[in-house]
């Protein structure tokens, strides 16, 4: 069971890392793509920033990829091995699956990314609110 303190938690449910409370995204949607990279630029509960440097989102694009191989392979093994689906009915598979979660995978992408340098904080509602 997946709870606060959990790295998986902040990444599945697109909360700030810090304070695992505060909504990342501005549009909880990731199919409204007018808005969906569309950040809080600090966490609304523990002020945390959600660009800790300018430019800081290209290194998602490394999870990115990592997540669409995964994507891609289990896709293909799936379609080919167990489904006896041919070369051309899988490329098509693949490149369906893609744009259908293509926006998921970008939020997915820069969470996890935030995820490996923001790390959880019990006390960062406390700490935000004296500050207040």
């Amino acid at each position: 069971m997946l709870g606060k303190g959990q790295k998986l938690y902040s990444i599945f449910t697109s909360k700030c890392p810090k304070c695992h409370e505060g909504k990342l995204f501005l549009d909880a949607n990731p199919y409204h793509l007018k808005n969906m990279d569309k950040m809080h630029g600090n966490c609304p509960v523990c002020g945390e920033p959600s660009e800790p440097e300018p430019n800081f989102y290209y290194g998602a694009m490394y999870v990115s990829y990592a997540y669409t191989v995964a994507l891609f392979v289990g896709t293909y093994l799936v379609a080919a091995l167990v489904l006896g689906l041919g070369m051309w009915p899988t490329i098509g598979l693949l490149a369906g699956l893609l744009v259908v979660l293509g926006p998921y995978i970008f939020r997915l992408s820069r969470i996890t990314y935030l995820n490996f340098f923001v790390h959880y904080d019990p006390e960062a509602v406390s700490k935000a609110s004296n500050k207040r």
